[in-house]
């Protein structure tokens, strides 16, 4: 806005006399213009107003920054300039205000013992996690123990099993050896009738001994053959028993399955022991958290404990000095910010003038040029200035 100002007085009165320095030129391309064509001069002079605007706006920017640069540097000068009763109470309050800070921060960058939302639920449930973890260590020792006799039985049924077949191979035999000694009975009184009636011997005693054999041949393998039915009605008898006492088992097993999972479900655990190691990762992790806020709340009162040392101290700007604490502890520390403080205002300071002194300027020469060679368009050329900086004014 001062820049338009500046450059109606300079057309009203034609001064000549402009800073400019030919390095800060940026290169720009040749054009031509023709200022009898209205059109091409209209949007010459409108080129010229808007980089003159543009130049004000960054020199609004580049003057805030540079002032926060300079306010910035005063205040270490003042801090420096402090006497040394009151330089070491400062130190002392930043030492821990950064000890504080390191502590928080090595806390926020250490590695997790549970996550969040185990914390959390560990926290609703800090009330119930003794009972919880009885109940788990029940169920999955009662688990142990009906797997246990799941497989007993099992190995039970199977011995059984076995016997089973043993037994009805063995009645399989009865019958055959039943058979076979029927069938040599046969033979053997068709053996005596042939020596009684073809060579007319004498064959009652024949028939004695055969019938007597057969008799005891019989006895035995009935007698065989009754143990082994009562044998097999016994093991048939113990296998559904076992298949009745497994059956009892198994519902016993599937309802503690049922609740082991309901447990380990709420809990979010595995087992017994995990929700312990988790119970006792919580308990840390808890001490910890409350270590923090304690430290939190130490920090926060150091920090005003800072800032207020730091206005009676006449600093403009105290509340950036609590992330430059080490500037305030180490003198070769608050030497390298002035140095980058210094080069930064260096730069600010050139752009400024660039600015100002290149693109402002270089328009308002080429305005004022304009007007001196085409008097002609001075009101016009003035007319479209106040415009502009009405519309800039406004915007």
């Amino acid at each position: 806005m001062g820049l338009f100002k500046k450059l109606r007085s300079k057309l009203h009165k034609k001064n000549r006399n402009d800073v400019y320095n030919p390095e800060w030129e940026a290169e720009e391309a040749e054009h031509q213009v023709d200022y009898d064509n209205q059109e091409q001069r209209e949007d010459y002079v409108k080129s010229c107003l808007e980089r003159m605007a543009d130049a004000t706006k960054e020199l609004e920017n580049l003057t805030y920054e540079y002032d926060m640069v300079t306010s910035y540097l005063k205040d270490m000068e003042e801090i420096e300039a402090l006497p040394e009763e009151e330089s070491a109470q400062l130190k002392e309050c930043a030492r821990r205000v950064a000890e504080l800070q390191d502590s928080k921060a090595e806390f926020m960058e250490r590695p997790r013992r549970i996550s969040d939302e185990q914390y959390q639920m560990m926290e609703r449930m800090a009330d119930e996690v003794k009972d919880g973890y009885e109940k788990l260590t029940e169920a999955e020792e009662y688990q142990n123990l009906v797997r246990q006799d799941l497989g007993r039985l099992d190995g039970e049924r199977h011995a059984y099993t076995y016997r089973r077949n043993e037994v009805m191979s063995l009645i399989a035999d009865t019958r055959g050896m039943a058979v076979i000694t029927v069938v040599a009975l046969g033979l053997c009184v068709l053996l005596l009738l042939g020596l009684q009636f073809f060579l007319d011997m004498d064959t009652r005693v024949g028939y004695l001994l055969t019938a007597a054999a057969a008799a005891t041949a019989i006895t035995v393998i009935y007698i065989k053959h009754l143990d082994a039915r009562q044998e097999l009605r016994r093991v048939e008898n113990g296998i559904n028993k076992i298949i009745l006492l497994q059956n009892k088992v198994k519902i016993r097993y599937v309802n503690n399955t049922n609740l082991l999972e309901y447990l380990q479900l709420k809990y979010g655990v595995s087992s017994a022991r995990e929700l312990m190691e988790l119970w006792d990762n919580y308990r840390e992790e808890k001490a910890e958290r409350e270590s923090l806020r304690k430290a939190e709340r130490e920090l926060d009162y150091s920090e005003r404990e800072l800032l207020q040392m730091l206005k009676c101290y006449q600093i403009k700007d105290p509340a950036i000095w609590l992330h430059q604490t080490e500037a305030i502890l180490d003198r070769k520390e608050m030497v390298e910010i002035r140095h980058n403080l210094i080069v930064r205002r260096q730069s600010l300071r050139r752009r400024m003038d660039y600015n100002k002194e290149v693109v402002a300027g270089g328009s308002q020469k080429e305005i004022k040029e304009l007007v001196e060679k085409y008097p002609q368009y001075a009101k016009e050329i003035m007319q479209a200035v106040e415009e502009y900086e009405k519309k800039y004014q406004t915007s």
